[in-house]
């Protein structure tokens, strides 16, 4: 008895102890979650890939429960659009994102000056730089009307001033003093107007500029960054180092790689949306979220020529299959693309009245292939689809080639007409193999029959049906198949009715 309660003891000690063990290694895990923070990784132009990239990489953070986010940025600028899209993502972000300009010779230029000024902690390495902010359209140099003022230098004394004659003399001194007068008004009017800062040559340049410069301050004023600087990197174009953007207070640290920048970082008080918060980085588990092949299939399928050429393949190639069941290729790759097209607009911003004319565009030049329009369709579709492909991205930098859309529209509408036609004409013609082949032929009677009986079609004997005796050797036609035997009639009274009118 008491052997057994030794054991039973025992035997809770024992389940108390392995309980023990694993609340303590749930702790550390728990611990070794927490201890850890998120690098990812942004090199090269912003746009819905980089964007699509950033979102998931902070809710992973923020399921896991990470320190910080490292976003290690290396940019020429990009979409305004997908630029937002990471700001909103990085601002309501719970967990603080850091975003770090390295490595030595990377920049952070134009999207990506906006981006650093949205995230809670900015950071440049030495030999790198930040700015050229000034919104501008893709493939274009800048805004219209954005080029510095040309400054008139203002002439020097007229070296005839000094002359013998008198009268001459002093008229030229006053055209002189003229001269001279209005020199200085000039030089004084383009000193006022080049401290006056750039606002756009018309109504749109100004719009967008100033929303850009709202837009930046606000940012820089979240964060009690410099945002006069800002303001400058937006109208003028304005470029900063490493070390002047830290005097400056447009960033936060100066680190010469990522521990470092974790070192500076430990104790360091960030705003969040929810009240500050004290960062601890002193053994920092950092785990890397490099771009998968999301991504990059995102990087190549989301530019706008890509994902225009997808989808039209796409849906010519769902039409084809549609309009000649059992073609198989059309529908196959016309699937595919279809399926990439749909990843790709996911991330991008479409507008659906330009889908939906395109849509219809390509309906009318179907159309036209069956309906007799004298061309009213084909032309009504053409131009449906091109202005729909003009307009199918709400985003103004986002743009299809014109070339394209219009080469595109020409020649599916050419395409359309005549495959389509082709396809029916095909499906009215008489089928050349199978039973419904033999539906009319002529054949032979091998016997005579009433009812039933056997007859030569095709090369080959069959039992045969009938309403009306046949003979022997006469002459009888198929009038329709079920199952092995045929329906027949005889083609006597053809033969008579010739012999009889000879």
């Amino acid at each position: 008895m008491k052997a057994a309660t030794r054991f039973a003891r025992r035997l809770v000690w024992g389940l108390c102890l392995l309980l023990g063990a694993a609340w303590l290694a749930a702790s550390s895990a728990q611990d070794t979650g927490a201890r850890q923070g998120i690098l990812l990784t942004v090199d090269g132009a912003i746009g819905p890939a980089s964007g699509d990239y950033v979102r998931r990489g902070i809710e992973a953070a923020e399921e896991q429960a990470a320190e910080l986010v490292v976003l290690m940025l290396d940019t020429p600028g990009g979409l305004d659009s997908s630029m937002r899209s990471i700001n909103k993502n990085i601002l309501r972000s719970s967990v603080p994102v850091v975003t770090y300009v390295h490595p030595a010779g990377a920049r952070a230029a134009s999207a990506g000056t906006y981006i650093l000024y949205a995230s809670h902690v900015a950071a440049m390495t030495p030999a790198t730089n930040l700015g050229s902010a000034t919104p501008v359209q893709m493939g274009g140099g800048g805004l219209p009307g954005m080029d510095p003022p040309e400054r008139d230098e203002p002439d020097g004394a007229d070296e005839d001033s000094d002359t013998n004659d008198g009268s001459s003399g002093e008229a030229d001194a006053a055209e002189t003093g003229e001269a001279e007068a209005a020199d200085a008004d000039a030089a004084n009017g383009d000193a006022a107007e080049a401290d006056e800062p750039r606002r756009g040559a018309d109504a749109m340049e100004r719009k967008v500029l100033e929303d850009a410069v709202s837009y930046i301050r606000g940012l820089a004023e979240r964060y009690d960054r410099n945002a006069d600087w800002a303001e400058e990197a937006v109208r003028e174009g304005s470029n900063l180092t490493a070390r002047a953007a830290l005097e400056q207070n447009v960033i936060d640290f100066v680190a010469d790689n990522l521990d470092d920048l974790l070192g500076q970082l430990d104790g360091q008080t960030v705003r969040m949306q929810d009240g500050e918060r004290t960062l601890a980085t002193e053994g920092l588990e950092i785990v890397r979220m490099d771009p998968d092949w999301r991504t990059r299939l995102l990087a190549v399928i989301t530019n706008p020529n890509i994902a225009y050429i997808l989808m039209l393949i796409g849906i010519y190639g769902i039409i084809f299959e549609l309009a000649n069941p059992g073609a198989i290729y059309p529908g196959v790759i016309g699937s595919i693309a279809l399926i990439l097209a749909f990843f790709a607009l996911q991330v991008m911003p479409v507008n659906y009245a330009g889908l939906a004319l395109m849509l219809l565009g390509m309906i009318f030049m179907v159309a036209e292939a069956f309906v007799p329009s004298f061309g009213a369709l084909g032309i009504g579709g053409i131009v449906a689809f091109t202005v729909g492909s003009i307009i199918l991205w709400d985003d103004p930098n986002l743009n299809v080639a014109l070339p394209l859309v219009l080469g595109t529209a020409i020649a599916i509408g050419l395409f359309s007409v005549w495959v389509l036609g082709r396809l029916f004409k095909l499906r009215g013609k008489q089928p050349a193999t199978g039973y419904e082949e033999m539906i009319g032929m002529i054949g032979e009677a091998r016997e005579d029959f009433d009812a039933r009986g056997r007859v030569w079609v095709h090369s080959e004997l069959w039992n045969a049906t009938t309403t009306r005796p046949i003979r022997a050797g006469q002459p009888v036609r198929v009038t329709a198949i079920e199952g092995l035997r045929l329906s027949v009639e005889p083609v006597e009274e053809e033969s008579n009715t010739g012999g009889a009118s000879e």
